[in-house]
């Protein structure tokens, strides 16, 4: 089968990117690792909270140009871009890009078939539209936040992992690319409103259907895949570190009672009555070894336990190495592209886009020669 190496199966798609922080840029990102030519319009002095950009990884396989959109003119550099663009990338609240002179009225009027994709935590509507927020607000009035941790203590911060990337970025891309494949079918464009909380709600539709049926409690620590079930969760090893365990299957607990020698709770499965019996006797299994010798003793089962590893060490697993999970670029480990393609494969093909860098090569190569207007 003939591949492309290196390039994506959105090699030809051109996109503009409006620099922001969360998820927008990580959209972008993958979106430019799938081939896509990404630029992103980066403003004079950078974004608030941004790392060094030499570090931000969200930023690879972008070119980046500088526009003030304050200016006089910034206005028609960016319409201009999306002239000869396919998707737009904004995560500004909303109203803003309207302010400017660059909301999607005016860009439509200069390119029908545009996909505009807003990034915002609210929504474009509702009462909390224009206010302020995180990850962690977003994601709190969903009910997803209050069901993750121990029923006894504060559910904790998962990172920006389940808002901002899984319940923004991703059904970002999702919806500009279905856009675009309307777009293409029909020559008409469309605006994409991706909400955190609309994408962090839809992420627990299992859930949502498992409590109208009376499978799940609407309380923490209580549930099958919460923690509350003795055989899916994690447990603390002799050395301070962890197991997680998730034989949830009657042949994958027998597995895990058996390579634990507890086997005399066989029947503690389906007992609820059991479990705290179980987890006691579970957790002293686990303190009594270090998390290397139970990773040892897991080795080749199926009993579905796996040493819970750092940042780190992650990227120095045999299975995640000998899949190329990760890859160094610039000295830099970080997450290779996913997912992965038969025919068009992707990779990381340069490091993150440096402020302004690409000006001159972007006017050239999208035919937009007044983006080098201030630059002489």
């Amino acid at each position: 089968m003939a591949t492309t190496p290196g390039q994506g199966p959105l090699t030809g798609v051109r996109v503009v990117e409006l620099a922001g922080i969360g998820p927008g840029p990580f959209a972008a990102m993958l979106l430019a690792d799938l081939g896509a030519d990404v630029v992103r319009v980066d403003r004079p002095g950078g974004p608030g909270l941004a790392i060094d950009p030499e570090y931000d990884i969200t930023n690879r396989n972008k070119r980046s140009v500088i526009i003030d959109l304050k200016s006089p003119d910034g206005h028609a550099r960016v319409l201009d871009l999306a002239a000869h663009a396919d998707i737009l990338v904004e995560g500004l609240r909303p109203g803003v890009a309207e302010r400017l002179g660059i909301g999607p009225e005016a860009c439509h009027a200069r390119n029908p078939k545009l996909v505009y994709g807003r990034m915002t935590g609210w929504g474009q509507e509702g009462p909390l539209a224009h206010r302020a927020g995180h990850d962690i607000a977003y994601i709190a009035l969903t009910g997803t936040l209050g069901m993750i941790g121990a029923p006894d203590e504060p559910p904790p911060a998962p990172a920006n992992l389940l808002g901002d990337y899984a319940g923004g970025s991703l059904y970002l891309v999702v919806g500009v690319l279905a856009a675009l494949h309307h777009a293409r079918a029909t020559g008409t464009g469309q605006v994409v409103d991706a909400a955190i909380v609309d994408g962090t709600s839809h992420l627990a539709s299992m859930i949502h259907g498992m409590l109208a049926a009376g499978g799940w409690q609407d309380r923490r620590g209580a549930n099958l895949l919460d923690g509350g079930c003795p055989y899916y969760g994690t447990y603390e090893t002799a050395d301070g570190k962890h197991m997680a365990v998730g034989a949830l299957e009657p042949r994958f607990y027998a597995e895990f009672l058996d390579l634990l020698d507890l086997k005399e709770y066989a029947e503690a499965r389906k007992d609820w009555t059991r479990w705290g019996d179980l987890r006691e006797a579970v957790a002293a299994r686990f303190k009594s070894r270090t998390r290397d010798q139970w990773t040892a003793v897991f080795e080749g089962s199926d009993a579905c336990v796996a040493p819970v590893l750092s940042l780190r060490e992650a990227p120095q697993h045999p299975h995640l190495a000998a899949r190329g999970t990760f890859t160094d670029h610039g000295g830099v480990t970080q997450p290779a592209p996913a997912p992965r393609f038969s025919a068009t494969p992707t990779a990381v093909r340069t490091g993150p886009a440096q402020p302004g860098a690409d000006t001159a090569d972007v006017a050239r190569d999208w035919g937009v020669p007044d983006l080098l207007k201030g630059l002489e």
